[in-house]
C-alpha cells in the first residue's frame, strides 16, 4: 500500500497540496447565492472590505474561509451560516482536514471507498436560471401553484421509478 506522509503544516489542504474539497464546496455556495443574488464580485467584496480577488480565491476553494469571515458573508448574503454546508456529498464530506490526519493500523491514510460522484443540480447553470426566473414571476400566488406542481411531479416520478 501506498503510504502518505501527512505534513506539518497542510493548512487544511489535501495531502498533494490541492485546495480541500469542503472548502471549493463552501466557496460554490458562496458562488451561487451570489449569483442568485445578481450580485458581482465586486459587490460582494465591497461589502466584506476585500478585494474582488479575494472573493474569487474564496470562491474556488484556493483560500479558506475562516469562522468571521463567513458570518459576514452570511450576513451579506442573506443566507444562515447552514446554507454554505447544505448538499456536500459524502464523498466531500469525509475529505475535511481532520480526515486526512486519522490513520489506520497500517499506517496508509484512510479512505472512503469510492462511490459514483453526483454532480451538485445547485451548481448548473440551469438551476440558476431556473430560480432566477421563478422569483421573477410578478404574481406569487401563481408562482407557489407552479412550485406546489413541481414538487408534486417529482414525487410523482420518483414513486414511478421506485416499481
Amino acid at each position: 500500500m501506498i503510504k502518505i506522509a501527512p505534513k506539518k503544516s497542510s493548512r487544511g489542504r489535501t495531502p498533494l497540496g490541492e485546495p480541500n474539497p469542503v472548502d471549493v464546496h463552501v466557496g460554490n455556495r458562496i458562488r451561487l447565492r451570489r449569483t442568485l443574488l445578481g450580485m458581482s464580485q465586486e459587490r460582494l467584496a465591497s461589502l466584506l472590505g476585500l478585494t474582488f480577488q479575494q472573493v474569487q480565491k474564496y470562491e474556488r476553494g484556493m483560500n479558506r474561509v475562516g469562522a468571521s469571515r463567513l458570518w459576514d458573508i452570511s450576513k451579506v448574503l442573506e443566507a444562515p451560516i447552514s446554507f454554505f454546508y447544505e448538499d456536500m456529498d459524502k464523498v466531500v464530506a469525509n475529505q475535511s482536514p481532520r480526515m486526512f490526519n486519522i490513520v489506520d493500523e497500517s499506517n496508509t491514510m484512510m479512505r472512503e471507498d469510492e462511490e459514483e460522484y453526483i454532480v451538485d443540480p445547485m451548481q448548473k447553470q440551469e438551476t440558476i436560471e431556473l430560480v432566477k426566473a421563478y422569483y421573477k414571476i410578478p404574481n406569487r400566488k401563481a408562482a407557489k401553484h407552479l412550485f406546489d406542481l413541481i414538487i408534486t411531479m417529482s414525487k410523482t416520478a420518483y414513486n414511478n421509478n421506485e416499481e
